[in-house]
């Protein structure tokens, strides 16, 4: 008797549930969904930029290294002293003292230097020089400098008439 009365003391106190299973990742129960798929896009674009920016400084690296060869320092500076004598010939050039220049019959040149032209002409009183900019075929800009010769120093014709 007292197992009876006990089992209906203790049958009320007694509750029973369903189980029910609940997934902790919010990729299933879509709680906090959209934080979530956030949190993970933010993480595949920070390694994204990571590894383009690796990328993009071993490239850097890799020029600097070839840019300090020994050969690279050679090419660039044969290069400047090519420039250089270039530079000396076209001004000894337009500044010719072994032919007296006029209007009629002036002292000209013209260069072409890796697709761009220069051009000079030396009157006895001014020497214009014209640098035509191309790309591919294409007149980009000119350049028109008149320096008066009389301003050097010496004219070969009268600088004042």
């Amino acid at each position: 008797m007292l197992l009876i009365f006990f089992s209906l003391v203790t049958a009320d106190r007694l509750h029973s549930d369903q189980l029910v299973h609940r997934f902790g990742s919010p990729s299933f129960n879509g709680i906090n969904q959209s934080a979530h798929y956030l949190t993970i896009d933010e993480q595949e674009r920070t390694r994204a930029e990571k590894i383009a920016e690796d990328i993009q400084d071993a490239l850097e690296e890799a020029e600097r290294e070839a840019d300090n060869t020994v050969l690279a320092k050679f090419i660039r500076n044969l290069e400047s002293r090519i420039y250089s004598t270039l530079a000396k010939d076209i001004s000894e050039s337009l500044f010719n003292y072994s032919g007296i220049p006029t209007v009629e019959n002036p002292i000209a040149g013209e260069i072409n230097l890796e697709g761009n032209i220069l051009k000079w002409i030396n009157d006895g009183t001014t020497i214009t020089l014209i640098i035509e900019e191309w790309f591919d075929g294409v007149l980009i800009s000119t350049t028109e400098i008149v320096i008066p010769v009389g301003s050097f120093g010496g004219c070969w014709v009268d600088c004042d008439g």
